[in-house]
């Protein structure tokens, strides 16, 4: 199979995205704000249907919209609360321009199902350098902000207290987040961002309560998801997206199931 161009695209555009998503999600599982990631995907699906509308690459609409929720969600709520309030209102605002620009979007049905599905096989060389790029990025700045991040999410009021501000490190999260789900969609599509962001992550933290330990599980776990998802598409002929949600549904139960054992 990898001597398709387009094979090759796919494993090294899914392997970027999967140690991103899965890196970023054990962040995002660990702060309780999946929900945060779940309402970005539909956040740049409205990006990237206006993209195309304007005749520009729907990535490019996907990253500026997700970005700008991002940093929207982390400025408008600093406590858990307040952040499913601002999640609520910014993800319900987006579905409503994503209503406008499906009307005018309704020639482009491949197009739609790339986007809601994602479509890692259709990965062009120059998507797959932008994917570089973000995850690059993306890890550099989490890298940047790990110890307050660490700090504000496991002792949010003793964070505070020494100095750390909860709402300015929530806001660089978010917009991290957002870089990766932006990447994600690429893969999986909008509606099943969870597969590489929630899922990996949340199987390690049941394999594993160590930080380091449970970073790499996650990754690796995305990573082999992403992988195998990949290669029985090729030869089944089944769309990638849901070989990658079986897996991660698969991993996902065996570590509850040994979860449960050890106890």
């Amino acid at each position: 199979m990898f001597e398709y161009d387009f094979m090759v695209n796919a494993f090294a555009a899914s392997g970027i995205v999967a140690v991103l998503s899965g890196i970023v999600g054990y962040f995002l599982v660990m702060r309780g704000q999946t929900f945060a990631g779940h309402a970005l995907s539909h956040v740049g699906f409205t990006g990237a249907t206006g993209a195309v509308l304007i005749g520009i690459s729907p990535i490019w609409g996907m990253i500026g919209f997700t970005l700008a929720a991002g940093v929207g969600m982390g400025a408008l709520g600093e406590k858990l609360a307040g952040r499913d309030v601002a999640i609520g209102v910014i993800l319900s605002l987006a579905l409503g321009f994503g209503l406008l620009f499906l009307h005018f979007f309704t020639a482009y049905a491949t197009q739609v199902t790339a986007l809601l599905f994602g479509n890692v096989l259709g990965v062009s060389s120059s998507t797959l350098a932008v994917l570089a790029a973000l995850g690059v990025v993306s890890l550099a700045a989490l890298a940047a902000i790990m110890r307050p991040l660490l700090f504000a999410s496991l002792q949010p009021e003793l964070a505070e207290a020494k100095g750390v501000s909860l709402r300015l490190v929530s806001v660089l999260f978010l917009a991290i987040a957002a870089l990766a789900v932006a990447a994600c969609t690429q893969i999986v599509g909008v509606l099943l961002v969870f597969t590489l962001m929630v899922g990996p992550a949340a199987a390690a933290q049941n394999l594993s309560t160590r930080l380091s330990v449970g970073l790499v599980l996650a990754a690796l776990l995305a990573l082999a998801q992403a992988w195998i998802g990949v290669t029985l598409a090729f030869y089944t002929d089944w769309p990638t997206s849901f070989w990658i949600t079986l897996l991660a549904a698969l991993v996902y139960g065996a570590s509850l199931l040994a979860q449960h054992m050890r106890r």
